[in-house]
């Protein structure tokens, strides 16, 4: 327990950081930065129950791309100055790092065993950030009332 709170405050330190570097309006740092502890939140959770990397890093970005989206509905702003800043905590730094080295080092197993995870993880980042715009962006159909007609038209 004291571990996944120290990742959790040790995420949003971070997420801070980084929104500070990436020049994030100082209005929505914080808001960055909860978003980024409750990713990093979820990996470290997920990683230590026992699921895969790859699955770890797709629920951390659900969960970032879902704040991301609140946050930028609550706050009127774009959803891109929660979700750059916040998404940190997912990005496979040390995957990338590790395929390089491996490269180098002429390890190729290695290399490309680090290679194909990095690209999974990259891959599902994607796919959670667009499931997440997509159920954000679906909209029941509204009934609009146009002269002459008088039940409406869907449209």
């Amino acid at each position: 327990m004291t571990e996944l709170i120290l990742a959790v405050f040790g995420s949003f330190i971070a997420i801070i950081g980084f929104a500070v570097l990436i020049e994030t309006p100082w209005k929505y740092v914080p808001q960055a930065g909860i978003a980024g502890a409750c990713g990093g939140g979820v990996y470290f959770f997920s990683a230590q129950s026992g699921l895969d990397v790859v699955m770890a890093s797709f629920l951390s970005a659900l969960v970032i791309s879902l704040l991301a989206h609140i946050f930028a509905r609550v706050f009127k702003a774009p959803v891109t100055v929660f979700l750059i800043a916040g998404i940190l905590p997912t990005v496979p730094g040390a995957g990338m790092y590790r395929t390089v080295y491996y490269m180098i080092a002429d390890d190729r197993t290695h290399a490309a065993y680090y290679l194909v995870q990095t690209l999974e993880i990259a891959g599902v980042i994607a796919l959670a950030v667009f499931l997440m715009d997509t159920l954000f962006r679906i909209r029941p159909g509204r009934y609009v009332r146009r002269p002459g007609n008088a039940g409406g038209d869907r449209s």
